[in-house]
């Protein structure tokens, strides 16, 4: 009996340890999961077959054989981080280098008329995209705040570079509205059955920074050390799921953008006008049968946009957000592109994985799109045509090239031009997988000696009996 009992405690003492170990075992692969870290980044090298003299549009018939330039460039960088606390809490950021990063240079302004102006910026910013603690009660109820993404239209909801197939993000979207759209504020989101859903509270833009050119493009940035929130916005998305292979979205934004700047004028302009921006957009993705098909359309309203000219801030010579040119009242992008995995019909590269799609891509857009009182900015309005291909070695990387032309009005030259990129998103696994399988390993051991133990106890008892 002496025997068996020693035997018994022996098995209750392995049995402990083996659920001590695996209890560990979860909590080290949770622990090990808690922390995200990926990202994604681009190189481009582009060949632009067309003037890059500031009076390019203002004096057309001088610049029509003007020499074709170059440029290299990392236009995105970024890095992702992200923490589970437990409980439903979880932390998330992304830190982004645009086109290499900041320092000081000097860039010519082409809407002020080309006179060099130094930047403190060199050629990009390091911005911190996003910065947000999350709490999740669920899949369909998730509450998130801080520094968030917009995710009005298809490019700002789907921003990295796998999510598009031209080299650079499409001209359209990333021409009227900010790209990537990010600003503080607060987020509820989820989703249910086919569904999935969100609805932001956000400060409002700044209409200091809008443009002829570019529309609200800037409106979300601050060169101050906080976003001013004078003024606020609200934006929805709404994406369904039901039919296998594709996502439609809806999504919209709403908010005042006049006297959102810092200091506040309680007179004037600022004070007497709002500023409303609406924007509507639908987009589409279909992923299926070899085919990937892209689509958007997003039109834009700004209230009050003949007063713009005389808000105090874009009259003060000294302000950093001088500005003398009109802004218009409408702005509207469209665009679709769709290509083909031609590597499908080769087995041999299909089963390693490799991915080879031949596509096309057709845009319109412009920031510009009403003349305010009575001014003309022609060379806004862009018709733009891409083909060109993406081959995939492997799921998480994409090489790119591109041949591409701008279509202007016929008083303006056409910019063509030949595009390559490379770049990658993804993960990066921290080690975990190999510390989860070493202590599965060491719990099956002990699991396959409390099985021996268990057996010599069986034959005691029988020879005891």
């Amino acid at each position: 009996m002496k025997m068996i009992l020693a035997f018994i405690m022996t098995i209750f003492a392995l049995q402990a340890n083996a659920q001590e170990s695996t209890m560990d075992s979860v909590m080290n692969k949770n622990r090990s999961n808690r922390l995200s870290v990926g990202g994604y980044g681009e190189v481009a090298m582009s060949r632009n077959f067309y003037s890059d003299h500031v009076s390019r549009y203002s004096q057309p018939e001088e610049h029509k054989n003007d020499p074709s330039h170059g440029r290299f460039d990392i236009p995105h960088a970024v890095i992702y981080l992200g923490y589970d606390f437990g409980k439903g809490w979880t932390f998330g950021t992304e830190i982004e280098f645009e086109h290499g990063g900041a320092g000081i240079a000097y860039e010519k302004e082409d809407e002020e008329g080309g006179e060099w102006e130094q930047e403190t910026e060199k050629g990009g910013e390091v911005e911190l995209e996003q910065f947000w603690l999350q709490k999740s009660f669920g899949h369909w109820a998730n509450i998130r705040a801080g520094h968030i993404v917009v995710p009005v239209g298809l490019n700002n909801a789907h921003h990295e570079p796998l999510n598009f197939f031209t080299v650079y993000r499409p001209e359209g979207e990333n021409t009227i509205m900010p790209s990537t759209w990010h600003q503080t504020g607060v987020s509820f989101w989820g989703r249910h059955k086919d569904f999935r859903y969100e609805a932001q509270f956000l400060a409002g833009l700044n209409a200091d920074h809008f443009t002829n050119v570019g529309w609200i493009h800037k409106g979300h940035k601050s060169p101050l050390e906080f976003d001013v929130a004078n003024k606020y916005g609200v934006s929805l998305r709404l994406d369904n799921y039901t039919i296998p292979g594709l996502r439609i979205g809806l999504s919209g934004y709403y908010g005042h953008s006049i006297g959102n700047s810092y200091p506040l004028n309680a007179n004037g302009v600022d004070a007497e006008y709002k500023g409303q921006v609406l924007i509507g957009a639908i987009d589409f993705t279909y992923n299926n049968y070899n085919w990937i098909v892209r689509g958007q359309a997003d039109y834009g309203y700004l209230g009050d946009a003949d007063q713009l000219k005389y808000v105090y801030n874009r009259l003060n010579s000294k302000s950093p957000y001088k500005h003398s040119a009109f802004v218009s009242k409408n702005a509207y992008a469209i665009g679709i592109e769709a290509g083909y995995n031609v590597f499908s019909q080769i087995e041999s590269l299909h089963k390693k994985g490799q991915k080879m799609y031949v596509f096309g891509r057709y845009e319109q857009y412009n920031p510009y799109a009403s003349k305010t009182k009575g001014v003309d900015y022609g060379y806004t309005e862009v018709k733009r045509m891409a083909v060109g291909v993406n081959y995939y070695p492997i799921k998480q990387i994409v090489v790119k090239a591109e041949y591409s032309n701008r279509f202007l009005k016929k008083l303006y030259n056409n910019e063509p031009s030949i595009n390559i990129g490379i770049a990658y998103e993804g993960w990066f696994d921290l080690g975990h997988k190999t510390i989860v399988a070493q202590e599965q390993s060491d719990v099956q051991q002990l699991n396959d000696r409390i099985n021996q133990l268990q057996e010599q106890i069986n034959e005691l008892k029988k020879k005891n009996i």
